[in-house]
């Protein structure tokens, strides 16, 4: 039985693949500590220089030095030492092969497939002969992880990860799912557009006054400034619309009611349609924030 199934190598700053082993074991919780592998693999920022992540039959391991990050999915029975050693040996062949300004100026994916034969030979020294040729070496990780050992990473940390990675900040504690908000339907497009039209209203009438009010004893600046509120507030409405945020039904709420003031302020300058007019749009587009709820997207366990 294979003790070291997967082994990868990235670069810490961005998680570009650098290479990575052949498998053919397709096993539920292989693909499962892979997919785990590669969002360690976008955070490593995050993440101690040497880690481990414990599963119910596989564990990753990985350790990170001068700007690679090198990675292993084990068997739960490979001692915690081996795989460390495995990690080392790994490290030491890379940068036997590839110097730090190639691995800087790696633009694409993968760009070192031919150290796959390295890694495959390593894996197999392992696999059959059941640790590092010379004992010594076990012997120094061995020693080494008396003094430093690996920090145990939760998994609710890799979700947290994902999360992050793929542009999901705002999630709630606990949630182990990506969260994207509901497709715009056609009166969030109505709204989105009556909202730009009542923002330009405002601000055109905003940056108008503003020559009359410098000419004379600055009576009408609170007139500019309702105008001008009144324009941050609907555009602020439009990205409340179409990107999550905490504290939703708050902020919404809280700009319905500074448009609805601001309008009320200038209504020496609004007739009562434009008025109800401005405070309608402000209300439908209140309502469709509140009711354009979170859908969750799960996991994708495939590699």
């Amino acid at each position: 039985m294979s003790l070291i199934l997967f082994a990868f190598v990235v670069r810490v700053r961005d998680g570009l693949p650098l290479s990575a082993s052949t498998d053919f074991e397709h096993n539920r919780e292989l693909q499962e500590r892979k997919q785990q592998l590669r969002t360690i693999s976008k955070t490593l920022v995050r993440f101690p220089d040497r880690g481990t992540v414990k599963g119910q039959q596989l564990n990753i391991h990985f350790i990170s030095s001068e700007g690679v990050s090198y990675m292993t999915v084990c068997h739960c029975s490979l001692p915690v030492a081996k795989a460390f050693c495995f990690l080392e040996d790994l490290r030491w062949e890379f940068t036997a092969c590839f110097n730090s300004t190639v691995v800087t100026l790696a633009a694409r994916p993968y760009p070192f497939l031919e150290f796959d034969s390295t890694i495959q030979k390593l894996k197999q020294q392992y696999n059959q002969n059941g640790g590092p040729a010379l004992e010594v070496t076990l012997a120094e990780v061995q020693e080494d992880l008396k003094i430093h050992p690996p920090q145990v990473i939760p998994l609710e940390d890799i979700e947290l990860s994902n999360g992050t990675a793929n542009g999901h900040m705002e999630q709630g504690p606990g949630s182990g799912q990506n969260l994207r908000l509901e497709p715009v339907t056609a009166p969030g497009i109505l709204s989105l557009v009556l909202n730009i039209m009542c923002a330009s209203l405002n601000v055109i009438r905003g940056v108008h006054l503003i020559e009359y009010t410098f000419q004379d004893d600055y009576e009408g600046i609170w007139n500019v400034v309702a105008f001008l509120l009144a324009f941050v507030c609907c555009v602020s409405q439009c990205h409340l619309y179409l990107f999550h945020s905490s504290l939703k039904k708050f902020k919404s709420l809280t700009l319905l009611i500074v448009i609805v003031l601001c309008n009320f302020y200038l209504l020496g300058l609004r007739n009562m349609w434009q008025l109800i007019f401005h405070i309608s749009v402000a209300s439908l587009s209140t309502a469709l924030i509140l009711s354009r709820k979170l859908q969750d997207k799960p996991n994708d366990c495939g590699v």
